[in-house]
């Protein structure tokens, strides 16, 4: 018998002792019938037999790696090999590769012939038993080669080789074959043949094959654990990165083998792996190893046989801190990203420093850092122009932004919204101030250094376990306005240079934002002083009128606008109450605003009628505005009230309309302390709209409305009743609702007004204006009408005469008559219908008024010396306290004024 190829695979040994061959006639007797143990042959002693399962070695074993049990996995005595199992087995080598047993004499005969020989080839052992093996399953030529192979075995002691029987069918049969010779106790020498399914047999040399080039060339850490998790078998790869020789992990545990603090975690996803039976794959971890920092990726799965027996769990190590790295540096930068973007959105609408100090504070904790204080110069705070000088410890700097990952008394001493910043010049504060250049503190010497010597606060960062910290510069327009400063404590990484150079562009562009903050607060300061030294300062209170009055500036979101009011006295205790609203915002509505007013109150002087008043202001237009290419466009409401009739006449240009609330009973008299307010029905006064001021194309009319005593006038500008998600309707019906409840005095109705304004929101300026309106104190007064004829100006002054001495006023007697007699000789002179005469004593002043049909008003002119008329109104001009004209009714009324002094003295 031979070899598929030749004989020059064949290998064996020399034996203990020389065989003998079969001696005697009683043992060729049993030879020749047949089966071993029938034959009543004694059990034959094997000269080193190799096992069956020689045919493999241990499939996990590595080169130099100790195994215990070779060709089995450790502690279970099951084989390693790998392949398709047979149906039916118990998951053994057997059920993979078919093994036979036949047992030959020196002559070839079979002796014994196993039923796993029957079953491999097929042939009965009755049909064998006593025959030669080689005559009946070998081809001739192979018959000849049997026979060397047989013959080699008796001389050394085994033969192994590659050869093809013919079974039952006549089909060849690749078999691997291994004849070992057997001596039996009484010296008599057997053959026994070991038949192996070559196919199987050869694939599981390949598997090996893999295996041993897997453990021994693979840049993965392999391993192999038992049931007790324990190595069996590890990779030279694998047993670098832990920094210990393969052999001595063999035995030992993870938790021997590494490092505590790694340990730990890797031994629990074994012990799950083993329990559960769910692989984990690609699990990241960091490098247990402290000589080899980084991180590996792991995976376990569980080890069975093919009958299902766990065996224990096979792992696969990576070293993966390269690509850790990197896709922690790209997830850094994802995040960095994601911080600036979400502080330029919390801070793109902000212009109040503090709250943008504040967002960049808490924008970095925690993702960036475990402490933040953003530190501005006291100019930038305030609103105030950036000094220009150097920087030195003179600056005065303030802590305006804090954010901490816990809070406490210590981190309270370490950082206090408010409180100023002391430093030196040699400090890193100061450095950083006046160089402009980030530091990067990660020593206890240089954190010290940080402001001053002794400094509590950071003496404090030090008891919270700070150990690294950046500070950074806030720039705007090349200067340095304030620092921010962050830092990390207990066991946070240290900050990088990649760190320092994201703070600086958190920086940068809180410092652009800071700096426009400043900016504008400095405008809106400029604005508002400015707005308020052209709002009136003393608000009157007149005859018949008591007054309240607020005026709010839009809060930081939105500009100062051009709202204004104003009380302005006329003749006769009249009193105009104004409020209007000039478009636009800032310091050019400001300015615009107070050129606008001043317009109305000089206007006001002449006594015109309210819509007369809004025409010859809407000429002005033009002048009024910044330039000829900026429009002025504004509205306005003026209304002048006549506290002696209790008559109010309106007018408004584009202008909100007014609410008036008659009180239910009877209120007390309108005037100084006037006392609660009753409440009352509000409604609004339906005036025709006009147009705004500067637009035209509509006529301005009056309205004149009739005042119940003690009822209250509410006029006021849009950013108190409208809002983009409010409309007018509904603003001013809350305006009502709050206008009809009684309130303790005229003053906190002015409070509860400005609640109805939306909080949160962006409101505009708001100007209100509140009037309680009465007949005022009891009024001495006489009138008269007079025929317009020459006689008229003699009776004018008898009663005038008269009533002055009724009210014990003589003193002013004498000046009145010759006052009144030149008006009515003027309106005498001009007109032909009767002519109107009033005396009206007032607080201070005894009034004259006399009108006349004549639209015109008179003329003040300059007689020469040989004029014989035309010096009336001179006359006027010179003893009158004041004088003028209005318009009533088609006709005028000219009017006069003299001080009571002069009748007391």
């Amino acid at each position: 018998m031979s070899s598929a190829g030749s004989d020059a695979d064949q290998r064996g040994g020399r034996p203990d002792r020389r065989p003998r061959r079969p001696g005697g006639a009683a043992a060729r007797a049993r030879l020749r019938r047949g089966r071993g143990a029938a034959l009543g042959v004694r059990p034959a002693r094997l000269l080193a037999p190799p096992p069956p399962e020689a045919v493999t070695r241990d499939s996990f074993a590595s080169p130099g790696a100790r195994v215990r049990t070779p060709g089995r996995f450790p502690g279970t005595g099951a084989p390693t090999a790998t392949g398709p199992a047979r149906g039916g087995g118990s998951g053994s080598l057997f059920d993979i590769v078919r093994f036979a047993v036949a047992l030959l004499d020196t002559a070839g005969r079979v002796v014994l012939w196993s039923p796993a020989a029957e079953e491999l080839l097929g042939w009965p052992s009755q049909q064998l038993v006593g025959h030669p093996l080689q005559e009946v399953m070998l081809s001739p030529d192979r018959a000849i080669r049997a026979r060397r192979a047989m013959d080699h075995a008796i001389r050394t002691g085994s033969w192994h080789g590659r050869s093809r029987f013919g079974d039952r069918d006549g089909n060849e049969v690749p078999v691997d074959v291994r004849i070992t010779l057997l001596v039996d106790g009484d010296g008599v020498p057997f053959l026994q043949v070991t038949l192996a399914e070559a196919t199987a047999l050869q694939a599981v040399e390949q598997d090996l094959a893999v295996r041993d080039a897997l453990f021994e060339q693979a840049a993965l850490g392999i391993c192999v654990i038992d049931g007790d998790l324990r190595y069996a078998a590890v990779n030279q790869a694998l047993a670098a990165m832990n920094g210990l020789p393969p052999e001595e992990h063999i035995g030992r545990t993870t938790g021997e083998v590494l490092p505590e603090r790694g340990a730990d975690e890797v031994s629990a996803i074994q012990r799950q792996v083993l329990a559960t039976g769910e692989p984990i794959v690609d699990v990241t971890v960091a490098s247990p190893s402290a000589r080899r920092p980084g991180y590996r990726s792991i995976s376990y799965s569980r080890l069975t046989d093919r009958a299902g027996r766990v065996l224990g769990i096979a792992g696969l190590v990576m070293d993966v801190t390269d690509r850790y790295r990197a896709v922690a540096k790209v997830e850094n930068s994802r995040r960095r990203l994601s911080l600036l973007n979400d502080f330029g959105s919390r801070v793109g609408d902000l212009l109040d420093a503090p709250r943008i100090a504040q967002e960049l504070a808490g924008a970095v904790i925690p993702r960036l850092a475990d402490y933040s204080g953003v530190i501005l110069l006291q100019a930038v705070a305030s609103g105030d122009d950036l000094p220009r000088h150097p920087h030195s410890r003179r600056t005065a700097l303030v802590q305006l932004g804090v954010g901490t990952v816990q809070d406490g008394p210590v981190v309270q001493a370490m950082l206090r919204r408010g409180s100023r910043i002391d430093f030196t010049d040699e400090s890193v504060f100061g450095q950083v101030l006046r160089s402009g250049r980030p530091e990067l503190l990660s020593t206890p010497d240089e954190l010290e250094a940080t402001t001053f010597p002794g400094d509590p606060r950071v003496q404090a960062a030090l008891d919270l376990g700070i150990h690294s910290m950046l500070v950074v510069p806030l720039r705007a327009r090349g200067l340095v306005i304030g620092l921010l400063v962050i830092s990390r404590a207990a066991r946070r990484e240290a900050f990088d240079r990649d760190d320092l150079a994201f703070a600086v562009e958190l920086a940068d562009r809180a410092g652009s934002s800071l700096d426009n903050a400043r900016l504008y607060a400095r405008e809106r300061t400029a604005a508002l002083t400015l707005q308020r030294t052209l709002l009136p300062q003393q608000v009157p209170q007149p005859p018949g009128v008591e007054v309240a009055h607020r005026y709010v500036p839009g809060s930081s979101g939105a500009e100062v606008g051009g709202d204004w009011f104003d009380v302005i006295r006329l003749p006769g205790d009249r009193t105009a109450l104004v409020v209007g609203d000039v478009m636009g915002h800032g310091l050019r509505a400001a300015a615009t605003m107070g050129r606008l007013r001043t317009a109305v109150r000089t206007l006001a002087a002449l006594d015109l009628p309210p819509a007369v008043l809004l025409e010859r202001v809407h000429e002005l237009a033009d002048d009024l505005a910044q330039g000829p290419d900026e429009a002025l466009i504004a509205t306005c409401v003026y209304a002048v009230y006549d506290p002696a009739t209790r008559r109010c006449e309106l007018a408004k240009a584009g202008h909100i309309p007014p609410l008036l609330v008659v009180p239910d009973t009877a209120g007390p008299a309108a005037g100084p302390g006037s006392g609660p307010l009753p409440g009352g029905t509000a409604r609004v006064l339906d005036l025709p709209s006009g147009a705004p001021l500067g637009v035209g194309g509509v006529p301005f009319e009056s309205v004149e409305v009739e005042i119940p005593e003690g009822s209250l006038l509410a006029l006021c500008t849009d950013g108190l009743v409208e809002s983009r998600d409010r409309d007018l309707d509904e603003g001013l019906a809350r305006l009502r609702a709050v206008l009809e409840k009684p309130h303790s005095s005229i003053q906190e109705a002015c409070e509860a007004v400005l609640g109805i304004v939306d909080q949160g929101r962006e409101p505009d300026d708001v100007a209100l204006l509140l009037a309680r309106l009465g007949r005022g104190p009891t009024q001495r007064t006489a009138g008269w009408t007079l025929a317009a004829e020459p006689s008229a100006a003699a009776r004018s002054r008898r009663l005038a005469r008269a009533a002055l001495a009724g009210w014990g006023l003589e003193p002013l007697a004498e000046t009145a008559e010759l006052l009144v007699s030149e008006l009515v000789t003027n309106a005498v002179r001009y007109a032909d219908a009767p002519i109107g005469l009033r005396l009206t004593v007032g607080e201070d002043a005894l009034l004259l008024e006399v009108s006349d049909p004549l639209p015109d008003p008179p003329t003040e002119r300059h007689a020469t010396g040989t004029d014989e008329g035309g010096r009336g109104l001179e006359l006027v001009s010179g003893l009158a306290r004041r004088w003028g004209t209005r318009a009533e009714g088609a006709g005028k009324v000219v009017w006069l004024e003299l001080p009571l002094l002069d009748a007391l003295v």
